[in-house]
């Protein structure tokens, strides 16, 4: 048409609306990724305490039915748990009659505490627990009968982190 002026594109206002739209958006998504990560994280430290632990009960369970022998220097009346973290992941020799030539490992690795430094040694990210001393007041002992994180934290549920 003759005499008109017709633009092609978007003004300047129409730009940044879109941009101010875009930018509550992100606003808003930020939080929920950032639980998202927590979340994720928190399932991890989860499956980490549950591994450990069974690996644990599966080295008391193999010392009691005589699958393993107790580490040196260890009360052979005392719990029938492991020195340390690292006692599960050696390979040791079945020694049930009916596995002989067999091996036994509770763990391949120890795996890492998600809330700690993830340079620092797996086996150094875990609290430990002796058998003599209370579930409120963890304290180590010359075996392992569990483990906590050393988080310092509060997990979205609000319980400590240290508490799981």
């Amino acid at each position: 048409m003759p005499g008109s002026l017709r633009s092609n594109g978007y003004s300047l206002v129409e730009l940044l609306a879109v941009l101010a739209i875009l930018g509550v958006l992100a606003a808003m998504v930020m939080p929920l990724a950032k639980m998202s990560a927590e979340r994720s994280r928190e399932r991890e430290l989860k499956r980490a305490l549950w591994e450990i632990r069974d690996a644990l009960d599966a080295y008391h369970d193999a010392r009691v039915s005589g699958a393993i022998p107790a580490p040196a220097g260890a009360d052979p009346a005392g719990p029938a748990y492991p020195p340390d973290l690292h006692a599960l992941t050696l390979l040791q020799p079945d020694l049930r009659p009916a596995h002989h030539g067999e091996f036994l490992r509770f763990l391949r690795r120890v795996p890492a505490d998600p809330f700690t430094d993830p340079a620092a040694d797996p086996e150094q990210s875990w609290g430990l627990r002796g058998y003599a001393s209370e579930a409120t007041k963890p304290a180590p002992g010359p075996e392992v009968y569990d483990v906590y994180s050393r988080a310092p934290g509060t997990a979205l549920n609000g319980v400590p982190l240290s508490q799981w």
